[in-house]
């Protein structure tokens, strides 16, 4: 892992110029957007193919079937906008004219979670993947870095069906190197330990993982498993990590209700019961600050996340005494 907080990249560039990649490689897929292109950078494929980007205004749900329209004559329709637009206003339409007939439609929301930052709750989609991970047909993935990202568009274009991709708004710094290869199928065990299985994704896994070297500084011993895919989620790798360690860690830039933390505690709670503590908004809306502000104010910075990792283990092993 090559983790530098220094030196950041813009995620939402990376989907840009990889959709202008694969317009080149494939004249079926087209781009659709809501007035919002030159925040989430499908203005890069509208640069290049003008006459297959299609800007519907702020209509998203109009957007959504339209898409489908599209996917049912063949083509392969991303379509963007800010998570809290592309799920909430358009859940109907992605429910019954997207999923319900599976069509082929790419949905990948930039401005996801409260590193939204000063454009406040309005805009902070805390809720979006509990929103996509309970509809049927529906595939969901939270990439960590450019590298990851760039990887996940070439595979939601390559492979049939809905898909909810989901980035934030901040430049994240590099977690993969080049040799990195993004696997569906599996979820990705980043680091052993004896003490607790952490479990996350998106870009709270540079938090986490820079956490995990401070625990093991102060003589904490964590597992780091990241979990890009939500759903379908690889039980196997979870339960066979958690087996490890018998205590459970979920971190995500999410509601702890109906994200990655309630993936796992319903895997955990059918296949291993084991106790769980979920890091993350606390069933509450977002606020305007900064993003470190905000970062640090719901806990999931790395200096925040250390510090209630620690009292968790501590609680643990009085209770194993």
């Amino acid at each position: 892992m090559i983790i530098n907080k220094n030196e950041k990249k813009s995620i939402r560039s990376a989907y840009g110029k990889t959709l202008v990649k694969l317009g080149r490689e494939n004249e079926n897929i087209v781009v659709m957007d809501a007035d919002l292109a030159c925040s989430t950078q499908t203005n890069l494929f509208a640069k290049e193919f003008p006459d297959r980007f299609f800007d519907s205004g702020i209509a998203e749900q109009d957007m959504v079937s339209t898409a489908a329209g599209l996917a049912s004559v063949g083509k392969i329709p991303f379509v963007s906008t800010f998570a809290i637009f592309a799920t909430g206003r358009t859940y109907d339409q992605i429910r019954n004219s997207v999923c319900y007939p599976e069509f082929n439609v790419k949905i990948v929301a930039t401005h996801g979670g409260i590193t939204v930052g000063e454009d406040g709750a309005s805009h902070q989609a805390l809720e979006d993947v509990a929103l996509m991970r309970n509809i049927p047909n529906m595939k969901v993935i939270v990439p960590a870095d450019c590298n990851e990202c760039e990887q996940v568009i070439e595979y939601a274009a390559n492979n049939y069906g809905p898909f909810y991709i989901r980035l934030p708004r901040t430049n994240v710094c590099d977690v993969f190197d080049e040799n990195y290869k993004f696997d569906f199928n599996r979820a990705r065990v980043l680091k052993q330990g004896t003490d607790a299985t952490i479990i996350t994704n998106g870009e709270t896994l540079a938090e986490v993982f820079l956490a995990a070297e401070t625990l093991e500084k102060d003589g904490y011993s964590v597992q780091v498993v990241h979990v890009p895919v939500v759903k379908p989620v690889d039980a196997d790798t979870i339960i066979n990590e958690v087996k490890k360690t018998n205590f459970v860690i979920t971190v995500e830039n999410h509601s702890v209700i109906g994200g990655l933390g309630s993936t796992v505690c319903e895997l955990l709670a059918e296949a291993y019961p084991v106790r769980v503590h979920r890091i993350g908004v606390n069933d509450t809306f977002g606020q305007s600050g900064t993003t470190d502000e905000l970062l640090d104010y719901y806990g999931l910075n790395s200096s925040k996340i250390a510090t209630a990792v620690k009292v968790q283990i501590d609680k643990q092993r009085i209770k194993l005494k």
